[in-house]
């Protein structure tokens, strides 16, 4: 009995309390007004709920007094759509910072996208869809791209040509000496955005791997199979930093296992 009360509390904790990731990026290419500017990413929340009206999740973003919140992508999830505690959350979070959200597989998936933009657009989340948006701090001002995840291509060997295409129509607005972010759910497609000279990366999508094994990783995630190489953290190549999400909600999987659910934060310095 005292086993069985043991492995369902572990299992409990496992899959709901919230753990908070931290990372310090720094940039010549960072204007000096973003010196210490605070970036709360959150992601794959599966329609997943953290108390009543999301509390205990928006507590915790509360707390760290972000810029703003980046959120990348599976909001929802196609299998058991239930948009209410996804947008009681992001009414919650647009009350905290500005809210940038690009789409995940699910969210394609569902084939619900059209209405589920209208009323997150509604609320005040600003949805990227292959697009780039200036943010100013006084007169300096960074880039920030959001680009659609392919998997409303149809076809899975197609969707890396797609995310390229998403990313050429995207880049038509940047300007090429700024500070750039990217979100995109994929991070499987981490040589992608470097070659295209991203400063920051935001994914999610692995799940961290949905079972991580202590000193090896992440069990299995989608689109990368067996032992994946980007399931959480902070990945380099060349000039760019990719930042992934570990996500909050379960779908196909319904467990995680060494595998909390994840805030991440990313403070950022100029180095000039």
């Amino acid at each position: 009995m005292i086993a069985f009360v043991l492995i369902v509390s572990f299992c409990y904790s496992q899959n709901n309390s919230i753990e908070i990731s931290e990372y310090d990026i720094s940039s010549v290419k960072l204007p000096p007004n973003f010196n210490q500017y605070k970036i709360v990413q959150i992601s794959d929340l599966h329609s997943k709920s953290f108390g009543k009206n999301q509390g205990s999740l928006v507590k915790k973003v509360k707390k760290v007094e972000p810029d703003i919140i980046v959120f990348t992508g599976d909001l929802i999830d196609a299998k058991r759509y239930d948009e209410i505690p996804s947008l009681l959350l992001m009414e919650e979070l647009v009350q905290v910072a500005p809210v940038y959200f690009v789409t995940g597989n699910h969210e394609w998936w569902s084939g619900q996208f059209d209405t589920l933009e209208d009323k997150l657009k509604d609320i005040g989340v600003q949805v990227l869809r292959n697009e780039v948006q200036d943010i100013f701090v006084g007169t300096d001002n960074i880039q920030i791209i959001g680009v659609d995840d392919p998997a409303n291509v149809g076809e899975s060997a197609f969707e890396r040509v797609k995310l390229e295409e998403n990313i050429v129509d995207a880049m038509q607005e940047i300007e090429e000496d700024s500070f750039q972010i990217l979100l995109s759910h994929r991070p499987e497609l981490f040589s992608l955005y470097s070659d295209n000279g991203f400063d920051i990366v935001f994914s999610g999508h692995a799940h961290g791997g949905q079972f991580r094994i202590p000193f090896v990783g992440g069990l299995v995630a989608p689109n990368q199979g067996l032992f994946p190489k980007y399931t959480s953290g902070e990945y380099k190549m060349d000039d760019t930093t990719m930042i992934v999400n570990r996500g909050l909600g379960n779908s196909i999987i319904p467990i995680r296992v060494f595998n909390r659910p994840e805030l991440v934060v990313v403070s950022l310095t100029s180095e000039k």
